[in-house]
């Protein structure tokens, strides 16, 4: 087939980390190109796509996603699906309400209270015994809500994240995630800490840094004026890198953050729903009892629906001086995707499959860390992986040149991961929940050979 017949239009962008890059484009069909071409002009720019040579899909299955040619490609980096495409429990909740009800929060519905008390029951300490659902579209949404809450409460205004934290893309959450780039502006009453880098700091003294660089933020915030309204972080620290250890790092953090008057929201949007193994909430792992717990993803396995649980107090007052609707969020359809989800968790063992399979994977990661010279770190926690790329061991100089190309060199082998961290040189690794043994062998198999295929 004939190479690069179309030219792509002035404009078209692609550079996120492991994104196409539009000005490199020999190496593709006329096909594609064309359909390329098609997306940038009727989609715009802002879209991107993953991938040197993006991806084309036309069904999924299981850990699965297959292109229109029948092709198979290993899915190791999507936890929208946490329970895998297609999985026929939540089609068959989905078709099953569908064909019955679909309608909003503002009528009396027993499967809409029956989730929430479920999904409360879930947390531990003082959200377990007290709490209060609401729920929405998107983890976008959620944190969106929170944040709105917090500063009602507190009736403050700033908010502390970490250094490459993502909580979103609407307008307010997306000031507050410094991840989305240089040009993506931030909120003024912003202030970011350090992550807990375990790879570059002594882990013993990460906990206390990171509480002490949170209480100079405040005191600078209270210097400025507005005060802490909340601090907010994803509890396995994935856009910053991936950092699931030591677990003592956010209780001290959060005593800090109480002591200022501010709120401590845990969102759970990567680290919830099992991902870890060990626990059903990421914040479970650090022992903090959150103010307000944020959730998206994962919840509905595909189907758009996401929430938060919050002290009671908390919405006391900012539900009776305002009216707060969302019509999709909490629908009859999202609540059955939703209650499906959890009870699969729940009552199929994903979780201790996420710990026994995670396990072989992190074992097999490590075995290539002592292979590889410039595998400079391994980290991971159920089935979630960091394998950092280094160009100097003793140094610990990132590499995102050969982290991208072995995400692409995966790619090829049709193994999809991707790339996390401020330098884009981290093998981001996040399989379904229902990986299995055999699909962990094939995943440990393709990187050893991306990695192979990398050295100089």
């Amino acid at each position: 087939m004939s190479k690069q017949a179309t030219t792509l239009p002035k404009g078209f962008r692609g550079d996120m980390p492991n994104g196409f890059n539009p000005q490199d484009t020999s190496h593709l069909t006329s096909e594609d190109l064309a359909h390329i071409t098609r997306r940038q002009r009727l989609l715009g720019p802002a879209y991107r796509l993953f991938y040197k040579s993006p991806v084309e899909v036309s069904r999924a299955k299981g850990v699965f996603l297959y292109d229109r040619h029948g092709n198979e490609y290993l899915d190791a980096y999507n936890n929208v699906v946490s329970l895998g495409h297609s999985h026929p429990r939540v089609v068959e909740a989905i078709q099953k309400q569908l064909e019955v009800l679909c309608t909003h929060t503002r009528y009396m519905q027993e499967p809409l209270l029956d989730y929430a008390e479920a999904l409360i029951n879930t947390f531990g300490g003082e959200l377990g015994r007290t709490g209060c659902a609401m729920f929405t579209c998107t983890g976008s949404e959620a944190n969106d809500l929170a944040l709105r809450i917090a500063r009602y409460h507190t009736r403050k205004t700033g908010v502390i994240v970490t250094a490459e934290a993502y909580h979103g893309n609407s307008g307010a959450v997306a000031a507050i995630s410094p991840s989305l780039g240089k040009k993506s502006a931030l909120d003024p009453y912003l202030r970011t800490v350090a992550a807990p880098d375990s790879y570059r700091l002594p882990v013993e003294e990460i906990g206390r840094r990171m509480a002490e660089d949170v209480a100079r933020q405040i005191a600078d915030m209270e210097r400025h004026g507005g005060g802490l309204a909340a601090f907010i972080a994803d509890s396995v620290f994935s856009s910053d890198g991936l950092y699931v250890d030591p677990t003592d790092v956010l209780a001290p953090v959060a005593e800090v953050v109480r002591k200022a008057g501010g709120l401590f929201i845990a969102d759970e949007v990567q680290s919830g729903f099992g991902r870890t193994g060990t626990h059903l909430w990421g914040h479970s792992r650090h022992k903090v009892d959150p103010d307000i717990v944020t959730m998206g993803k994962p919840m509905g396995n595909g189907y758009p629906v996401a929430g938060v649980v919050l002290r009671p107090e908390l919405v006391a007052e900012f539900g009776s001086s305002m009216r707060y609707f969302n019509t999709f969020g909490g629908n009859s359809v999202a609540i059955a995707a939703a209650r499906a989800v959890l009870d699969t968790i729940l009552e199929e063992g994903l979780m201790d499959n996420a710990a026994k399979v995670g396990s072989e994977i992190l074992d097999g990661l490590r075995d290539l860390q002592t292979k590889y010279e410039f595998v400079g770190d391994v980290r991971g926690a159920g089935l979630y992986f960091a394998v950092e790329l280094v160009k100097d061991r003793d140094r610990k100089t990132p590499d995102m040149d050969r982290a991208l190309a072995a995400v692409n060199a995966l790619r090829d082998r049709r193994i999809l991961i991707s790339a996390t961290g401020v330098d884009a040189h981290i093998l981001k690794i996040r399989p379904p929940l229902i990986f299995t043994s055999a699909n962990a062998a094939r995943l440990l198999e393709g990187v050893d050979e991306a990695l192979r295929s990398v050295q100089i």
